[in-house]
């Protein structure tokens, strides 16, 4: 089975095993053995036919609304869908004419993929019974863990209404003034002036040795790809956040909290700093459902299944890979 991924990234071809920025679009092109064209070359395309094309949309659109992509997209692949980019409302923001044209794409695709349970309830009352998750992945081959002993407090991103750092922040400040955050593109400025240390742009894998020196996780964020969730569940960092994300709420269960409930998360947060016993069965816990439930392996099992049920192909059949 041949696979095409679309997104605004500036190259062409397969992501190899080994690749020093496997973020979760590249782990899902290398999982699924896809090859990667830019959006902006759909038009070129001449020698590639695909059994499925999967694009994610740019948060910015508004250079692609006379962009025919929906046809372009229908000229390569036998089967199209499109993977949810940042929050399900997050496209809400944009001008009306950008958001009716996100919401026809939507209709015209085969497939919708979502990130969440939440994500997926929203876009299946949007559109109809078309949307699967497609969960986040990670290629774990090359990470390399600290040797130091772990210490301080990683929170999940910057004081902006997404990612709610000033949330994590407060919660932080329950176990440790050693605080680290994220740098996004949304940071503000100011931020600098906090008492917080933030970490510069780096490749993922830097990130995930960086990681591998704290001892504790917070995020509170907008349900989204989870990504952090997800990387601190595989270096056993006990991680409090928000239920909505399906990589807090399977991964680190004892450590999730409703949307907003601030004051629960504390609480929790006092917990894993005085009771070492119950940070050690968290750190236990959250390693073992990373193996359960995120492997690559249990990855391509789910997408199997929903490959399956829409005739797309399978994954195990001796022309994939």
């Amino acid at each position: 089975m041949r696979i095409a991924f679309f997104t605004e990234g500036g190259y062409q071809g397969k992501v190899p095993r080994e690749h020093p920025n496997m973020r979760t679009d590249l782990a899902w092109i290398h999982a699924l053995d896809g090859y990667h064209h830019s959006i902006p070359t759909l038009h070129t395309i001449k020698s590639f036919k695909y059994d499925l094309g999967i694009i994610i949309l740019p948060k910015k659109k508004r250079h692609l609304l006379d962009y025919p992509i929906v046809e372009y997209m229908r000229n390569l692949c036998d089967k199209i869908a499109v993977m949810q980019e940042c929050t399900y409302w997050y496209w809400q923001d944009d001008e009306i004419d950008e958001q009716i044209w996100y919401y026809n794409v939507l209709t015209e695709m085969d497939i919708i993929f979502c990130h969440n349970d939440i994500d997926l309830k929203y876009y299946k009352g949007l559109v109809g019974n078309k949307c699967e998750k497609l969960q986040t992945l990670m290629i774990t081959d090359h990470i390399k863990k600290s040797d130091g002993k772990p210490n301080g407090v990683m929170i999940g991103g910057n004081f902006t209404g997404i990612y709610r750092g000033f949330d994590d922040y407060i919660v932080a400040n329950e176990i440790s003034d050693n605080i680290s955050a994220i740098t996004s593109g949304r940071m503000k400025k100011e931020e600098d002036s906090l008492p917080i240390n933030h970490i510069p742009w780096c490749s993922w894998l830097e990130w995930m040795f960086i990681l591998s020196n704290y001892k504790y996780g917070i995020h509170l964020g907008m349900a989204a790809a989870g990504t952090f969730n997800l990387n601190c569940s595989y270096l056993g960092i006990p991680c409090i956040g928000y239920d909505t994300f399906n990589t807090q709420r399977i991964l680190h269960p004892s450590l999730s909290v409703a949307d907003g409930d601030v004051g629960k998360a504390r609480l929790l947060a006092n917990k894993l700093k005085e009771d070492k016993e119950f940070y050690e069965e968290c750190s236990k816990e959250t390693k073992l459902k990373f193996n359960e439930h995120y492997s690559e392996k249990v990855f391509l099992t789910e997408l199997d299944k929903i490959f399956k049920k829409y005739k797309v192909g399978d994954l195990n059949s001796d022309n994939y890979r």
